[in-house]
C-alpha cells in the first residue's frame, strides 16, 4: 500500500511530466490550437515565484503572461524530456521535487536542473498546484 507520501510524489511528478508536455504542445504552431491554455493556469497556484535560469524572478502573472505569449513560437522540432526526478524535502501536502530538464530547441539542446514546490489541490488535474520553482543552467553533455 502506498503512503500518502509515496502518493504525493507520484502526483507532483506526473503534473511535471504533464505540465511539459502541455509546453511542447502549446509551443509547436502546429500543435498550439488544439491546447487548453486554462490547463496551465489552474495549476499555477497562487503566490506562485519563478526563479528562471538567468536569475529572473518572475510572480505568477508574470509566469503565466510569458506562456501564453510564447504560444506557436516553435516548430515541430521542438522537444522537452524530464530526467532524474526525484522526491526532496516533503510535509503534509507540500513537497519539492528535482529533475532535469532537457530542450530541443531550434537545433540546440539545452539542460536545466529544477526544483519545484507542489502543494496539495483537490481542484487541480494531478491533484497538486505549481508553488515554486527554480531552474539552473547545466551544462549539455558532449556527445
Amino acid at each position: 500500500m502506498k503512503t500518502t507520501n509515496d502518493k504525493l510524489f507520484s502526483q507532483a511528478s506526473a503534473e511535471v511530466v504533464d505540465l511539459h508536455r502541455f509546453f511542447v504542445d502549446w509551443f509547436v504552431a502546429e500543435r498550439a490550437d488544439q491546447v487548453d491554455f486554462g490547463r496551465f493556469e489552474a495549476v499555477m497556484g497562487e503566490g506562485l515565484t519563478m526563479i528562471a535560469p538567468g536569475g529572473q524572478i518572475l510572480d505568477r502573472d508574470a509566469v503565466i503572461d510569458h506562456v501564453r505569449s510564447s504560444r506557436a513560437t516553435c516548430d515541430n522540432g521542438f522537444a522537452i524530456s524530464i530526467q532524474d526526478i526525484r522526491p526532496g524535502w516533503q510535509a503534509a501536502g507540500t513537497i519539492v521535487v528535482l529533475y532535469v530538464e532537457a530542450q530541443l530547441r531550434a537545433g540546440k539542446h539545452s539542460r536545466r536542473q529544477s526544483s519545484a514546490v507542489f502543494t496539495t489541490s483537490s481542484s487541480a488535474p494531478n491533484g497538486v498546484q505549481w508553488r515554486h520553482l527554480h531552474e539552473t543552467w547545466l551544462q549539455v553533455p558532449e556527445h
